[in-house]
């Protein structure tokens, strides 16, 4: 199953606060994201307009006695309204569509997503439309008083617009990360409706040095047509638009930079992660641009990675970690090749007597139990366990994965499942066969269906005495078999009588535990 990013910084920042946070905390944080620097943004565009309408901006003068009513008074309670009915409409309302966003289990319809949506582009139309009522509203008023007024406040009020508006997006797609999220969640194919990547530069590069040039360019027009502008008057105007570039350019660039960046670390930091071996990471998507396709594509590819690793492991465990890795390694085909190898073979004695007296859940458990032993130790030295027979299963040694002393693994084994199982069971026993030479492994079966098998004397021999194990000490080895294990390995074992094997011409000196 896979993790989600519960980091502080899950959705790119910790101002947004934690993936897990409680509904009331997160609709309070989101409130306060989008409330506050709205209000900020809007506070600075009237502090811009001031000071170009007042000060900067050629033309006369705003502070006359004849527009004192109208600076002290109409100008400071519309600029009241305008805030606190920009924080009313823009936030308070505009979120009480948004509550679904702070229930953690409720999935948003699609009304709902389609208005998650919209909430950015609808704060800026809120923000463009307070600021276009304003100069509605009081230049008629200036422009009745001082005609010449009206190029001032049209500037002054359109570039202060223009750049509140543009930060009351940016400000809103980041206030906005955790509803986002949470509608890419509910709809993954839903097609993004962001400005993108290329809007946000463009859109940084308009505001922070497009309209401020723009505006340097229709002063200079101006001082070129209107003698009465001075040169000191233009010096001033060029330097408060240079620094106003340079400022505004700054803010909005590392705005556009953080947006920008933010999902490419929280990818690269969950990269990190797999590349540890972790494939249970998951990124919160919650960027609307081409971005969030880069965390969703993120996703989906390490959906992959663990739907491939479950694959693996489940044919690992059907044919062998090493058959497994051999197959996916290369291009499998059908044949074999001969080697050496050690074939170990294990059965449950009168298995057929338990199989008609015993309920067949009993048997199966009893079988598990089995298989669980051998399965382990076959892995613990090095073993493939090929095949499960019924009640037997075959193990060898030295094929695919080479072994440097593939004989001594199987007797090792063989033995290490003999202790374990006279100290662990004692509702049935097992009898084990082992023996080593030249075989041939490989894939036998059909282009459409094959399997990793090993064919061989050793392992016909592996099979018969297993079969005389039955009847013996309940763990037999060739002779062959011991002396072509390392001496550590060999001294635990003793060599006794030679004897013809059923359906072997040949004859078999056998070998057993000498018990050291």
């Amino acid at each position: 199953m896979a993790r989600r990013d519960r980091s502080s910084a899950a959705f790119g920042s910790r101002l947004l606060g934690p993936i897990d946070e409680s509904s009331g905390m997160r609709r309070i944080r989101v409130q306060l994201l989008l409330t506050i620097p709205l209000l900020i943004a809007n506070f600075i565009g009237v502090a811009v307009t001031i000071a170009l309408i007042c000060f900067v901006l050629p033309g006369p003068p705003v502070f006359t006695q004849e527009l004192a009513l109208l600076n002290f008074v109409a100008t400071p309670l519309y600029g009241i309204f305008a805030f606190v009915a920009g924080a009313y409409w823009g936030t308070v309302k505009g979120l009480r569509s948004l509550r679904w966003a702070v229930e953690p289990d409720q999935v948003p319809t699609e009304s709902e997503q389609i208005a998650a949506a919209a909430v950015p582009r609808h704060l800026v139309l809120q923000q463009a439309a307070l600021w276009l009522l304003g100069a509605v509203v009081l230049m008629p008023f200036y422009a009745v008083t001082e005609p010449a007024l009206i190029p001032k406040f049209v500037l002054g009020i359109g570039f202060s617009a223009i750049v509140v508006c543009a930060n009351s997006y940016l400000i809103a797609e980041f206030a906005m990360r955790v509803v986002t999220a949470r509608v890419l969640d509910a709809a993954p194919s839903r097609r993004r409706r962001g400005i993108g990547v290329r809007g946000r530069s463009l859109l940084a590069w308009t505001l922070g040095a497009g309209v401020p040039v723009t505006l340097s360019m229709i002063v200079a027009l101006w001082a070129l047509v209107d003698s009465s502008v001075s040169t000191a008057r233009l010096a001033v105007c060029v330097l408060s638009l240079g620094g106003a570039t340079l400022v505004f350019g700054l803010l909005l660039m590392m705005q556009t930079v953080s947006a920008t960046i933010a999902p490419i670390r929280g990818v690269r930091r969950a990269l990190r992660e797999v590349e540890d071996g972790d494939l249970s990471v998951a990124i919160t998507v919650y960027d609307g641009t081409e971005l969030g396709e880069l965390q969703s594509g993120f996703n989906h590819m390490v959906e992959g990675l663990r739907e491939r690793e479950q694959i693996r492991d489940l044919f690992g465990k059907h044919v062998g970690r090493e058959v497994a890795d051999a197959a996916l390694a290369g291009n499998p085909t059908l044949g074999g090749v001969e080697t050496d190898a050690a074939a170990l073979f294990i059965d449950i004695v009168g298995s057929t007597t338990m199989a008609a007296t015993l309920p067949a859940a009993e048997m199966v458990a009893i079988l598990n139990r089995f298989f669980d032993i051998v399965v382990d130790e076959v892995e613990r030295y090095g073993g493939l366990l090929n095949k499960f027979e019924g009640d037997a299963a075959l193990a060898v040694f030295g094929t695919p994965a080479k072994l440097p002393d593939a004989p001594g693994a199987a007797l090792a084994c063989a033995r290490a499942i003999r202790k374990r199982l006279d100290d662990t069971t004692n509702d049935f026993i097992a009898a084990i066969g082992v023996a080593a030479g030249r075989v041939v492994a490989g894939n036998v079966g059909a282009r459409q269906r094959y399997e990793f098998t090993v064919i061989g004397d050793a392992v016909n021999e592996a099979a018969r005495l297993c079969e005389m194990a039955k009847q013996d000490d309940l763990l037999l080895a060739s002779a062959n078999t011991v002396e072509a294990a390392g001496a550590a390995e060999a001294a635990h074992w003793k060599l006794g009588e030679s004897v013809t094997l059923r359906g072997r011409i040949a004859t078999t000196r056998l070998a057993r535990p000498s018990g050291t």
